[in-house]
């Protein structure tokens, strides 16, 4: 229903009406409904404690549980610089942050459509045409017409689709925010683990260069021995093999950190033959990590709170697909300048405009919108699915790692007492071989059990140092979900002011 300008007295009325029906109508656009269900988030049976036990439980109303900076329970500083190198130039992190950005935008995109659009144009046509009299005179006439319009147009939200987008692309967002927590955690976990692997193989490289310094004595002097004719060419022999293949050992470890080594690289974002680590002292140890209640879990872990976070916005588009069963109501208004005198384009008895309601309803449509509603509710149904899986999944997560700790640990003292028994053997062995009772290839016999020996302390060490860190990342490393309205524009972590969770 469109109405046109006739007189000024009835424009007037008319103007005066339109306006009365447009409050009206803005009235129950701010008062209206939203259809389709309202979210709830799911219930998830996550139980009331862990199954591992003799674990010390973290105090919410402490500072024991790492925050943010989880890696400086490890007391290594190199560990510290790198880790906050990867939270600037990791590419996978960019790319979160660029995903979260595109998400802002969708979601400026998504508001639009509460507020009326404009537009205006202008134009100037050239109208004509040819007429022949009865005398056969043939004439032309021409006519140019001068326009300039302005339109508004508003289709209000009456039953809630745009604000349920809205709700849906705020959702969106916010899983995207959830995924840079995500994205920072894994950079840096892999980090930690890499390192960890790094400095384990200075370790054994360690443990294989001292070996190697020790059988080139023994080599020495089984040779000298030799040559004097105490013991025969087969202790020589079995003394060169030893040598020759502990330095192979030693050898392979130069391949295995420089893997490593490249590996730290590319998670810097920066080319491998950029970044050399030093060797160092080995000097890290497993810290105990206070475990929270399952239940704290839904809030400490990034990928949980994606998950019921995009469980919201499947649910939210339920209620955009419903809208569409109801009519759609826009308003339209259109006014300007038309003429045929380029002087008097602008004067008053050129003016026009247009004021006037659209109400618009799909009949029929083959079942697509039921349908769509169906696909939405199918969707949503996924998504619930998928948030109390990961649930679970983390559960599984923290229960392993805390059976992994706590086996490690035991395993890793009787290891080590296994080494303290397999020096002090290879020490009585050698005193034999001093005094002629037994010969080198009991020695090493013997020496290739302490050495292998010591390699499974360093596999077991690196082991629980790696449990540790999963463990840290299963409880969300120091990760909550308030984090998610704690980022900027470009989806860096803003802390509040005295705030003790930082990501650098």
């Amino acid at each position: 229903m469109m109405f046109t300008r006739s007189n000024p007295a009835a424009a007037g009325r008319g103007l005066r009406a339109h306006r009365a029906l447009l409050a009206c109508l803005v009235s129950a656009a701010l008062a209206g409904c939203m259809v389709g269900p309202d979210y709830v988030r799911p219930a998830v049976d996550h139980g009331a404690g862990f199954k591992a036990t003799g674990w010390e439980l973290a105090d919410p109303s402490m500072a024991s549980r790492p925050k943010g900076s989880w890696w400086e329970i490890y007391d290594d500083a190199l560990l510290d610089d790198l880790m906050r190198r990867v939270d600037v130039s990791n590419l996978n992190i960019a790319q979160a942050e660029a995903k979260y950005r595109q998400a802002i935008a969708l979601l400026a995109s998504a508001t639009a459509p509460l507020m009326p659009s404009v537009s205006a144009s202008g134009s100037a046509n050239r109208t004509g045409g040819s007429a022949t009299s009865a005398v056969g005179v043939v004439s032309s006439t021409g006519v140019t017409t001068y326009g300039a319009t302005g339109q508004v147009s508003w289709t209000i939200d009456i039953w809630g689709a745009v604000r349920r987008n809205m709700e849906s692309q705020q959702a969106n967002m916010d899983a995207l925010a959830a995924s840079i927590g995500g994205a920072r955690l894994t950079a840096q976990s892999t980090l930690a683990l890499t390192y960890m692997q790094l400095r384990i193989v200075d370790e054994r490289a360690r443990v294989f260069a001292s070996a190697v310094a020790s059988y080139e004595r023994a080599l020495t002097l089984t040779q000298n021995k030799y040559e004097a004719g105490v013991v025969g060419m087969g202790d020589v022999a079995v003394a060169r093999t030893q040598l020759q293949s502990t330095r192979a050992q030693l050898i392979d470890t130069q391949q295995q950190r420089a893997v490593l080594e490249n590996a730290i690289a590319v998670l810097l974002g920066v080319p491998p033959s950029q970044l050399s680590i030093a060797p160092a002292p080995f000097a890290l140890k497993a810290p105990v990590v206070p475990v929270v209640l399952p239940a704290r879990l839904l809030q400490q872990r990034p990928d949980i709170a994606s998950a019921e976070r995009l469980t919201a916005a499947a649910n939210a588009q339920i209620g955009v697909a419903t809208a569409a069963w109801f009519p759609s109501l826009t308003l339209n208004a259109s006014g300007g300048y038309r003429s045929n005198d380029y002087l008097n384009w602008f004067a008053f008895p050129s003016q026009f405009w247009a004021l006037g309601p659209i109400l618009a309803q799909t009949i029929f449509d083959g079942g697509a919108r039921q349908a769509l509603i169906d696909q939405n509710r199918a969707l949503f149904d996924g998504a619930v699915a998928t948030y109390r899986l990961t649930v679970l999944q983390a559960l599984q997560q923290v229960e392993n790692a805390l059976v992994q700790l706590r086996v490690y640990e035991q395993e890793e003292k009787v290891q080590w007492e296994a080494v303290l028994s397999a020096r002090e053997a290879v020490r009585l062995s050698k005193n034999q071989y001093d005094q002629g009772i037994v010969d080198y290839l009991s020695v090493a016999v013997l020496e290739n059990t302490a050495l292998n020996n010591e390699n499974s302390y360093l596999t077991l060490l690196g082991n629980r140092l790696a449990a540790s860190v999963q463990l840290i990342v299963a409880l969300g490393g120091g990760w909550t979900v308030d984090d998610i309205r704690k980022l900027d524009r470009s989806g860096k972590y803003v802390p509040d002011p005295g705030d003790p969770l930082t990501t650098e």
